[in-house]
């Protein structure tokens, strides 16, 4: 009967532990005449806690009724990457940051933003803070649903005019299925992340022999003729958030400790100081302002394995400027001028990486096999330098984004942009810049036609909403 008893109670226990496991969100809008606040309860482990702590994790948003921005408050039991899943929530949802506050004083941690959508409206649909709900729910044991069913693949090398075409000319060779992809490119260097499965199957690809046939005959483009050593191939089983994998990988590849051939226009401004007194490390960084920018350095941070203690985040027209107070893990400052200087090259990377200067291109096509291949073959043809793609397909349709340069990293012409569109597709491959829509608005305008130029602003709107995301398609 003892035994009975215990075994029950042991039951009770097990289940009041998956109970308090599953993530709960509690809605408050009664106490606050401007502001909704969200509670989400969550496990976590502290290091300074001998055993499982349950915590709550408070989000609560107001908005300022005399300014074009919504705040969003963050308040939290300090644990590793917080700051990170919170900006990642954000970033992942399109808002742009233009302001924030954090403190991280003990075993607590508040972080206050002041965000925008990426035409700089305030947010005004309720819908958009269930989706931070559920995001704030789900970050902790996410799988990305890109990743399910398909085989990863991760390439880094020496980027060189024609790579991506020849990468993409192999994989459809060999039978394989872009589903999504990302690519970035700095310093002479490439870096991308490519989710394939099998043209005939439809599946993921489990044969060994298939994989290793894939990984040598890519190494053997990305070598090139010199880059024998640091040409890598490998097949990625790690759940990891996409961006920040591409960070990683570039950093693992030193990007950041090559000398630039071409210097970036707007190249961020990086200093570090050490604030004694107090013991921390003052990080300061003056840069364009762009949507992720406060993602890219954190992200860089937590995988330099800094912890931020305090931070502003301020951005006007002129720019954004950054403040953090880090430490170590171990609580101690940034300790010698050599570590200063990896800090200022490693973040100065970052925030370029993504601050592409090219001319943007978006594809929105139907989806058949060999169809990126055949898009990239184009671009080489013409000398198109691809900078930073991205590359997705929902429901049949291939959704791409490319950034290019010409040969030299310079501005492309419009003539090869237009050249490059006939052959595509006029209407499937679009250019992503005010001066080229408008020209497009008043070529219609000339002929005559006033509902052409209505046509054309109503392409225009749709074209913004898909950007978006609010629609699949703008064709």
């Amino acid at each position: 009967m003892m035994q009975m008893d215990r075994r029950q109670c042991s039951d009770e226990f097990e289940k009041l532990l998956i109970r308090m496991n599953t993530p709960r969100v509690m809605t408050d809008n009664a106490s606050c005449l401007n502001a909704t606040r969200v509670m989400v309860i969550f496990k976590t482990n502290l290091p300074y806690s001998p055993i499982k702590t349950y915590l709550c994790y408070q989000f609560s948003t107001e908005i300022n009724p005399k300014k074009n921005i919504s705040k969003f408050q963050i308040d939290s039991a300090r644990k590793d990457e917080i700051l990170l899943e919170a900006v990642q929530v954000l970033t992942d949802l399109n808002l742009s940051i233009k302001k924030g506050y954090v403190s991280s004083d003990g075993r607590w941690n508040m972080d206050v933003f002041h965000v925008t959508d990426l035409d700089g409206n305030k947010l005004t649909d309720d819908n958009i803070i269930n989706c931070i709900e559920q995001s704030l729910e789900t970050i902790h044991n996410k799988r990305s649903n890109s990743i399910d069913g398909m085989t990863a693949l991760e390439l880094t090398g020496t980027d060189r005019i024609g790579l991506l075409s020849e990468v993409f000319a192999v994989l459809s060779d060999l039978k394989c299925d872009v589903v999504e992809s990302k690519v970035w490119t700095h310093n002479g260097r490439i870096a991308s992340l490519i989710y394939l499965k099998d043209t005939e199957s439809g599946f993921q690809i489990e044969d060994s022999n298939k994989i290793d046939k894939i990984k040598a005959r890519l190494r053997n483009v990305l070598k090139g003729d010199n880059d024998i050593r640091s040409a890598k191939t490998s097949v990625s089983i790690a759940v990891t958030h996409m961006e920040r994998r591409l960070h990683q990988m570039m950093f693992a590849d030193r990007d950041y400790a090559r000398k630039m051939e071409l210097k970036m226009e707007n190249s961020p401004l990086v200093s570090v100081q050490n604030c004694l007194d107090k013991g921390y490390s003052v990080l300061n960084i003056k840069s364009k302002d762009r949507p992720k920018l406060l993602f890219d350095v954190v992200c860089t941070l937590t995988d330099m394995k800094y912890v931020v203690f305090h931070a502003t985040i301020n951005t006007t027209e002129i720019g954004a400027h950054l403040e953090f107070f880090i430490k170590h893990m171990d609580g101690t400052p940034i300790s010698s001028e050599a570590e200063k200087e990896r800090v200022i090259l490693c973040l100065s990377a970052a925030i370029e990486r993504r601050a592409s200067e090219g001319v943007r291109l978006e594809l929105c096509k139907a989806d058949k096999p060999g169809l990126l291949a055949e898009v990239m073959r184009i671009f080489r043809e013409n000398a198109l330098n691809i900078i930073r793609a991205e590359i997705s397909t929902t429901m049949g349709t291939a959704l791409n984004m490319f950034y290019v340069t010409d040969s030299v990293g310079n501005r492309v012409d419009s003539k090869v942009i237009d050249s490059v569109r006939q052959r595509i597709g006029m209407v499937n491959l679009r250019v992503k810049e005010p001066s080229h829509q408008i020209r497009e608005i008043q070529e219609q305008n000339t002929s005559g036609i006033g509902g052409a130029v209505l046509v054309s602003l109503g392409n225009l709107l749709r074209r913004n909403l898909y950007s978006l995301g609010l629609i699949k398609s703008y064709s």
